[in-house]
């Protein structure tokens, strides 16, 4: 007897229709269901994952912090120690720790670089600032500090910029400073007077068109032949218009604002024609460029010389003896005179050119 084939039975068409869409459906609820269970196992596999790298991350986060607090935050052997300032100024040590907030004794680890390179950077005498860690337990700061060109101030007269607290130092680059040690360096910087425009507070930036001026010819001027023979000491702009400067020999330049350098190579010409001529000059006005006004101050022979007529003959003075007055004296009585005895007395009377003794 023969077996019925049962993988044509399993595909034999059912003719029922019902029976057909019954079948469909349940093929349709397996499929979905097959495709939950897979979609489920994926998104446990992710999640697992994520859990598992999460977990590590922690894990290694913790362990690294833990493995740093003991051996580098905690460790006696990265304390601070040493902590070396080098600078060129005149600030004190304690006055850049301070600013610094920096202290022997802590973590070399806690100490931020940034953060004190910031804090030093605003002092106003601060021109340029190096921190560098050095490992086991030393801090390096390196400073480079502003150096000063000039005096300035808004008062249009200063005997002395050190005993007034109106008058600032000034770098090149503008920036105003004050100095809680003064160096008899100092004194000797030029000047500038009235600079009114603008208010000056120290670690400020002057702004005025006038001041960058004048700073501007200080520097032109330390050219090697002005640098000797012209020293500014004093440069008045309170006018407004002009820079009033005063060299160390009294001589009173006109300045104008622009083109300093031309003017500069004109006035060059003059000093050289003066030191040609042996004569002073008392004042020169650059503000124009042709017939410029020169004035030369006088000589002191000159000076004398002005005081005598050379047209007048000189007065010839004979001195001739005068006979003193007699005295009357008495062999019992003896006046006594409260002026002292006169001396022998010469008069001096004039004569005739050609008849002295």
């Amino acid at each position: 007897m023969k077996r019925p084939n049962r993988s044509r039975a399993r595909n034999r068409r059912v003719s029922n229709w019902r029976q057909r869409r019954k079948q469909n459906l349940l093929d349709v609820k397996v499929r979905s269901r097959t495709a939950t269970q897979q979609r489920n196992r994926r998104v446990l596999i992710v999640f697992s994952q994520l859990a598992l790298v999460i977990g590590l991350g922690v894990a290694l986060y913790l362990g690294g912090r833990e493995g740093a607090r003991r051996f580098f935050f905690e460790n006696p052997d990265y304390q601070l120690s040493t902590i070396e300032v080098q600078t060129d100024g005149t600030l004190q040590r304690e006055q850049i720790l301070k600013v610094a907030d920096l202290r022997e004794g802590e973590n070399i680890f806690s100490v931020n670089l940034g953060r004190v390179h910031d804090r030093l950077q605003q002092l106003p005498q601060i021109d340029e600032v190096q921190v560098e860690r050095k490992l086991p337990a030393e801090i390096d700061i390196h400073v480079v500090e502003r150096k000063p060109v000039a005096w300035i101030t808004d008062e249009k007269q200063m005997a002395d910029p050190f005993a007034s607290d109106a008058a600032f130092l000034v770098d090149g680059r503008g920036v105003l400073m004050k100095e809680k040690k003064l160096l008899p360096e100092y004194l000797g910087l030029p000047l500038i007077l009235g600079c009114a425009s603008e208010s000056l507070e120290a670690g400020k930036v002057i702004e005025s068109f006038e001041a960058k001026a004048a700073l501007e010819l200080l520097r032109l001027s330390t050219r090697s032949f002005m640098q000797t023979r012209f020293q500014i000491r004093e440069i008045d702009v309170s006018k407004g218009y002009c820079l009033l400067v005063t060299d160390k020999n009294h001589v009173c330049v006109t300045f104008g604002f622009d083109k300093l350098d031309a003017q500069l190579q004109r006035l060059e010409q003059f000093l050289i024609y003066s030191d040609d001529s042996k004569r002073d000059l008392a004042t020169v006005n650059l503000l124009v460029q042709r017939n410029i006004p020169v004035t030369f101050a006088k000589s002191p022979a000159s000076i004398i010389n002005d005081t005598i007529d050379p047209h007048a003959e000189p007065r010839i003075l004979k001195a001739i003896p005068v006979q003193a007055p007699e005295r009357s004296t008495s062999s019992s009585v003896v006046k006594v005179h409260p002026s002292p005895s006169p001396l022998s007395i010469k008069r001096a009377i004039q004569v005739e050119k050609g008849k002295r003794d």
